[in-house]
Formats: C-alpha cells, sequence, structure tokens
C-alpha cells in the first residue's frame, strides 16, 4: 500500500465525522457533497481553516476544523491534513519557535533561565505570553499564506495543463 492511500484511509470520512456526538447539530450540513470535493476555492478555504486551528488550540482540532468547515463552505479532507502540521511529534517545535517569535515581536530576551523548579504559574507568566503570541501569528499567517499558496498552486496546475494542450 502507498503512504497516500495510507493517509487517505487515515482521513476522517464523511459519515465517522457525522456520527461524532459533538457533530451532531451541523450533521445535515456535514454530510453536503460540496465539502467533499476538490473544488478550488473550498480546498483553499479548507487548508486556511486547518492551518489556523492547528495553532490556535492544542485538541480537537480536526473536529472544530470540520465544523469550521460546514460554516465557511470549505473541504473538510484538507482542513483535516493540515491539522496535522502540529502533530505530538512536531508541537515542541512550534512551541519553542512560537515563544521565540513573540518574545521578538514584544522585545523581551530570549530564553536564558532554564530551571526546572518554578511553578506552572510562574512559567506560564514567563513564557506563556510570547509563545500565546507566537502561535496567533503562525495560525493567522500560515492560514493567509495556506489559502493563497492553493490558489497559486492551483493556478499554475490550470495553466501548464492547457498549455500542454496546445
Amino acid at each position: 500500500m502507498h503512504w497516500t492511500d495510507k493517509f487517505k484511509d487515515s482521513l476522517p470520512n464523511r459519515d465517522s465525522l457525522a456520527s461524532h456526538p459533538w457533530l451532531r447539530p451541523v450533521a445535515t450540513r456535514l454530510l453536503d457533497p460540496q465539502l467533499w470535493r476538490p473544488q478550488h476555492e473550498a480546498v483553499a478555504r479548507g487548508v486556511a481553516l486547518g492551518t489556523f486551528w492547528a495553532f490556535v488550540i492544542p485538541v480537537a482540532q480536526i473536529l472544530v476544523s470540520a465544523a469550521h468547515c460546514t460554516f465557511w463552505r470549505a473541504n473538510i479532507p484538507a482542513a483535516a491534513a493540515m491539522t496535522m502540521v502540529t502533530n505530538p511529534l512536531t508541537i515542541g517545535f512550534w512551541l519553542w519557535l512560537a515563544y521565540q517569535l513573540g518574545a521578538f515581536i514584544l522585545g523581551e530576551p530570549s530564553m536564558t533561565n532554564t530551571t526546572h523548579d518554578i511553578s506552572v504559574a510562574s512559567w506560564f507568566n514567563e513564557y506563556g505570553w510570547p509563545t500565546m503570541l507566537g502561535m496567533g501569528v503562525f495560525a493567522v499567517g500560515g492560514a493567509v499564506l495556506g489559502y493563497f499558496s492553493v490558489k497559486l498552486v492551483w493556478r499554475l496546475r490550470i495553466w501548464l495543463k492547457r498549455r500542454t494542450r496546445r
């Protein structure tokens, strides 16, 4: 089995999402076939929504992005795939990078104190706000960049198809 087939099998399908208890309020809209077809505008919206929710919340990203896809008329498989950007293997890197970006924006010095005996409240007070700012920048910037990247790649693909036909 090819890796793309394994990836497609790992993504939730229409029926499994519609039967989930948290998504029952939007289940009628969730089964709309337009949300599952690879149309360029819907895919671009799905990439943007999935990227945004990947950086905003740490859990239930696929469910939240799928629920928002019904409202924004976005492609659910694209949104679900993009939430995998911040998976458990890469979240440490993203949090560190978000802290560095947030500290840079706020004009704070980078992490120098690495003592392990501080409380959670003092750790969050020292490192939490720059990290949250960085994750917010990643969420908004990634969503915008993802949306326009999909639009650009889609146009290039169509242009290349037309060019080879001539």
